[in-house]
Formats: structure tokens, sequence, C-alpha cells
């Protein structure tokens, strides 16, 4: 895509409301150090990223970015061809990070047999309602510890768009996948039983997330990661295996 001429610059409402800083910006621009690619796209991305959380998408523009970060556009756009690829790239981090925060809650479950060598049942409802707990926790902390951007992922302004909505929700089929292998060893379920039984329950975990970000929500994290989990459990438990 080709940069539009500078005599166009348009300016979203952040900048128009913020025209101290822009002008700031412009002058530190013509300054701007050089920097290798990698690290010039990591501070394009560590600035979209603060904008976009403060702002929302569609109150930011592609001239905001490049002021924000001390570059041109042509720069920018070198990097990111289009303001939407830029957030893409960003949903990519964010579900690339939540999926390794659930991995690890994953991985004690797929090592180690479930319950006890006899299939005692009470062993098996401690690790599947571990595994529930443990993955709705993970999902609350990611989103607390993300702090704004955590909105990219459970609080988007553009899920409108289905490109967009495929991504944000990618890191989900993911981690449900992940998930109903687990559940296959907990429970009598088929794997296609298990894949929509794992979908549920990380619904269930993005449901906790969304409300973790939310700034009017006085919910705490010992609440989410016990009142939801028991929700879902109170389904999985009747599933598990009773064969010895």
């Amino acid at each position: 895509m080709i940069a539009p001429p500078v005599t166009a610059r348009r300016r979203g409402p952040y900048y128009r409301r913020m025209s101290g800083v822009a002008e700031k910006s412009r002058t530190t621009r013509s300054i701007a150090v050089r920097m290798p690619r990698d690290e010039r796209r990591a501070q394009l991305l560590a600035v979209a990223e603060r904008l976009f959380s403060d702002h929302g998408y569609h109150h930011i523009t592609m001239d905001d970015i490049a002021d924000g970060a001390g570059v041109s556009k042509p720069v920018l756009y070198r990097h990111f061809p289009s303001k939407l690829d830029l957030y893409m790239a960003l949903v990519d981090e964010q579900g690339a990070a939540l999926v390794r925060s659930v991995r690890a809650v994953l991985a004690p479950f797929r090592s180690a047999a479930p319950g006890t060598s006899s299939g005692d049942l009470d062993a098996l409802a401690v690790d599947g309602l571990a595994v529930i707990e443990g993955i709705v926790r993970a999902y609350v902390d990611y989103a607390r510890s993300a702090g704004p951007s955590a909105g990219l992922l459970f609080e988007s302004d553009v899920m409108r768009d289905p490109g967009v909505r495929a991504r944000v929700l990618e890191p989900d089929e993911v981690n449900a996948r992940e998930f109903a292998e687990v559940l296959g060893r907990l429970t009598s379920l088929t794997g296609q039983e298990a894949l929509v039984v794992a979908r549920t329950c990380t619904a269930i975990a993005r449901t906790a997330a969304t409300e973790a970000v939310r700034a009017e929500s006085d919910v705490t994290t010992a609440e989410l990661t016990r009142l939801l989990p028991a929700l879902a459990w109170r389904g999985v438990h009747g599933m598990l295996r009773r064969d010895a």
C-alpha cells in the first residue's frame, strides 16, 4: 500500500485533543534515531498497543501512531501496510501469550495419569475441577496482568469485522482443542464431544476475563475463579469416567 502524501495527513480524535503532544512528536520525528528493523517494529507495536488500548481502534489513525513513535508515515507503512494489519499483529501477540498461559496450566494434566491407576472417581474429580479452575484463572490472571492491553482480546471494538473476530477468538479455539485432549482422558466423551465441552468451558473462561477487564467490575479474581469454574464443573462432573 502506498502511503498518502504528507499534505493529506489526517489525525484522529486522540491527537486532535492532544495537539501539543502531536507537535512534540513531529519535532521528535525529525531527529528520530535509526533502529534495526526488528527493534523498530517492536517500538511501533508498543506505541500502537498503548494508543489502541487507551483510545480504541476507531479513534486512532496511522498518523497518530507515526507521531507517537516519532517516525514518518513511510517508515510506518514499510512495517505495516495498514492500520488493520498493525492491529492484527497486536492481537496475534496477545493471543499467543494467552495460549502459553493456558498451555502451562494443562501441561501437568497431560503428562500425569488422570486420578489414580484404578480410575478412582474422587481422584478424577480433583483433576477435573483443578484443570477447569486453572484455565479460568489463566484467562483472568492474563487479563488483569495485561492491563488495558487485554481489551484487544476481551473488549475489542472491531469485533464486527469477520477477520478481526476470527483472529481474536483463535486463541480460544487453540485452548479448547488442547483442553479437549485432557477431557478425553478424564471423561468417557468422544473426541468431538470433548471438543464441544472444552469450547464451552473456554467460553466461560473468556467471560471471566472480560469481566476482569471491565473498569466498573467489582468482582475479585478469587470470586471469578470460584464461581465460574463451579458452574462448568457441575456439568463436567457427570461425565467423569466410571470404568475401573
